[in-house]
């Protein structure tokens, strides 16, 4: 499939880079780690426990809207999205895209970033958990949005995000 953009989006720990690599295989689709793109400020923040702010994730966002609108095919882009103005900023940059979002307990998500920081896997503390609860907002009838159940088995969140998108 070409001319797909797609965000795979939530609080951290809900399974993005999983989901996003296997739908970016799925659709023979480049695949844009969000994270991968943060400027060393942030990662310092968020490693050292300090929760990032609009202003820290503008600069990053508008590089992940020119990375994506610059992949012509398209791609499948992993970002929290938290905030509906992040949505909107990264839609600006390509029309049409879509979110796939991935719905998950606080107490699930503490638990699967507790586990990865332990194991030195991800930079991101389970004390950020909270706030990402709290920054966000969530895509729910936004358009061009879709919502899956992030403890469902991964081969069912792919056949559930290809039944929602249109044919192509």
């Amino acid at each position: 499939m070409s001319g797909l953009w797609l965000v795979v989006m939530g609080v951290s720990g809900c399974g993005k880079s999983s989901l996003a690599a296997a739908l970016a295989v799925g659709f023979e689709l480049p695949l844009i780690e969000g994270d991968d793109f943060h400027p060393s400020a942030n990662v310092q923040k968020m490693s050292q426990g300090i929760a990032l702010t609009d202003a820290d994730r503008s600069g990053w966002l508008a590089t992940l809207g020119h990375t994506l609108a610059d992949a012509s095919l398209g791609a499948v882009l992993t970002c929290s999205a938290l905030k509906r103005s992040y949505r909107d900023q990264l839609r600006a940059a390509v029309p049409g895209l879509r979110f796939v979002f991935m719905d998950i307990e606080r107490a699930e998500a503490e638990r699967r970033v507790a586990a990865r920081a332990g194991a030195g896997e991800h930079m991101f503390p389970a004390s950020l958990v909270a706030n990402q609860f709290a920054t966000l907002e969530s895509p729910v009838g936004e358009v061009g949005v879709v919502a899956v159940d992030a403890t469902a088995p991964l081969g069912q969140l792919v056949a559930q995000v290809k039944a929602w998108l249109p044919a192509g």
